[in-house]
């Protein structure tokens, strides 16, 4: 883990990382302010000195019912990520990161887990379509969809921007949106470490053990 902390006002206000249109390439150069990336480099997580706190979010998950994210997740501890199904490169690897790590903690600690996927492309990530991708990845996973609008202000509650998909040069439609994991306490419900794409299985298999229980990794 990274030794320095952050300040969650500071977050807001430091525009040093930018979006990732997964698989687009260069069209990918919007700025967004999230994190510092600090000194630290290679380092996978930054811990927060003032966590996020947890989007009011009230969506729909893989099953058509109504998902209100901080009573659902209430006491438990959550990893929180932006992204969509049809990304090729950046989202699946996330995802698969995480599930991988997840298999080496304790059944009791893998149920009380909750990982949790929003959806920024909503007009093609329809309910059964989340189900299905995040099947293929881990059963357990949540995945909620909705008016785009409001997964926009709940994402950029939290340091992450979101834009709306459009079409790339090459005709192909593609979400832009940042790509950082955030994981809250399941002692506070606070968002209190934030990781970047690069963050590995090992990286995850090593931080979960002290998220689950809402210690510092």
């Amino acid at each position: 883990m990274r030794k320095k902390t952050f300040a969650a006002a500071a977050l807001l206000a430091a525009a040093t990382l930018t979006l990732s249109a997964c698989g687009s390439g260069d069209d990918a150069k919007s700025p967004v302010t999230v994190v510092s990336a600090g000194s630290d480099l290679g380092k996978a997580g930054t811990v927060l000195d003032q966590p996020f706190e947890k989007p009011d979010l009230v969506l729909t998950d893989t099953h058509g019912k109504k998902y209100d994210l901080r009573k659902e997740t209430q006491g438990h501890p959550t990893l929180l990520y932006f992204g969509y199904t049809h990304c090729p490169d950046i989202c699946p690897t996330t995802m698969s990161n995480i599930a991988v790590a997840k298999k080496a903690l304790p059944k009791a600690e893998q149920n009380d887990l909750r990982v949790v996927f929003v959806t920024t492309d909503p007009g093609r990530d329809t309910p059964a379509e989340l189900g299905k991708w995040l099947k293929g990845i881990d059963p357990q996973f949540i995945g909620l969809t909705g008016d785009f609008a409001t997964v926009e202000a709940g994402a950029r509650s939290v340091g992450i921007s979101v834009e709306p998909t459009t079409k790339d040069k090459n005709g192909k439609l593609v979400s832009v949106h940042g790509t950082q994991v955030i994981a809250f306490s399941p002692k506070t419900n606070g968002g209190y470490v934030l990781y970047g794409e690069d963050a590995t299985v090992d990286d995850y298999t090593k931080d979960l053990p002290k998220l689950v229980e809402g210690a510092k990794p």
